[in-house]
């Protein structure tokens, strides 16, 4: 039981994380290879945050996701939108991504000088519970709660806001929504504004749960982004949370019960399962294509 708690805490936040990865796709239909380098500047922002203004927890928080948010859009502006006005191939977008990827960390780099960087000890305050023969810390409580705060937050914003609508317009046809008299522009600035925001708070509390902060601390979770969003469905919310926390407690159980080695193999090992028995994912829909191909 205290492994599973310790998994679902885990990934709930990789979840987090890949709910602003299949935004991305599910309304730009975009691989954005550099979200790794987002999560990782909102995690230094929010380190910094404490480390040089002494600012308390929620305040680096915030920051975290306003720099992860501020990030995202830089990227947009500089990587994605020259080549959406061009007309550019997809993979041409994965392409930018990755050299905008490998900027930004060689950034980080000479910020960080390569070191791990740790939050205050008391950066969160460490308090214990004891609930059903479990030690439940205070911590993996308000993680919990942020995730489920964060996730109706989005899915409210989605399907009850103008904004939203709009969202969902440009996603399922953006010329149509040209002619509705939607600018697809500021729509796609939201979307990676609220991709990179949710990466930066994952990157906050990802720091705070393993204590650690360092340049490269995207990239294995950009891997796993992958896993989750094909796991899920590929532009599915609900999707994305639930194979978050699925990957989560398989790691943390197979750490615990076998070895950290076989955690990576039973991850992608389901994720061959699931391509062979349904290449849409748990949640995905089948597109048009693959409907005319199975016809």
């Amino acid at each position: 039981m205290q492994q599973l708690l310790n998994g679902i805490v885990v990934g709930s936040v990789y979840g987090l994380f890949a709910l602003g990865f299949t935004l991305l796709f599910g309304v730009n239909h975009i691989m954005n290879m550099a979200h790794g380098s987002v999560f990782m500047w909102g995690a230094f922002a929010g380190l910094y945050a404490m480390l040089v203004l002494d600012a308390p927890i929620y305040v680096a928080l915030l920051l975290g996701m306003l720099a992860g948010g501020v990030v995202s859009v830089m990227l947009d502006l500089l990587a994605f939108r020259p080549l959406r006005r061009r007309g550019g191939p997809e993979f041409s977008a994965i392409v930018s991504s990755i050299g905008a990827d490998l900027v930004l960390l060689s950034i980080a780099q000479k910020v960080s000088n390569t070191a791990i960087m740790r939050f205050p000890f008391d950066a969160f305050p460490i308090v214990f519970f004891s609930f059903l023969g479990m030690r439940v810390q205070l911590l993996q409580l308000v993680i919990m709660v942020l995730v489920v705060v964060m996730v109706v937050g989005l899915v409210w914003y989605l399907y009850r806001t103008s904004f939203g609508l709009q969202i969902r317009s440009v996603a399922y046809a953006e010329q149509t929504s040209r002619l509705l008299g939607i600018n697809p522009g500021p729509v796609n600035m939201q979307v990676f504004f609220i991709s990179g925001a949710l990466a930066g708070m994952a990157g906050v509390l990802i720091g705070l749960v393993f204590n650690s902060v360092h340049f490269a601390m995207g990239e294995p979770l950009l891997l796993r982004a992958f896993v989750i969003i094909i796991l899920g469905g590929l532009g599915s919310i609900p999707g994305a949370l639930i194979a978050g926390m699925a990957i989560g407690i398989v790691q943390t159980l197979s750490v615990a019960y076998i070895s950290s080695g076989a955690a990576e193999a039973i991850v992608f090992g389901a994720l061959f399962v699931v391509i062979i028995l349904k290449p849409t994912g748990l949640f995905g829909q089948p597109t048009a294509a693959m409907r005319v191909q199975r016809a």
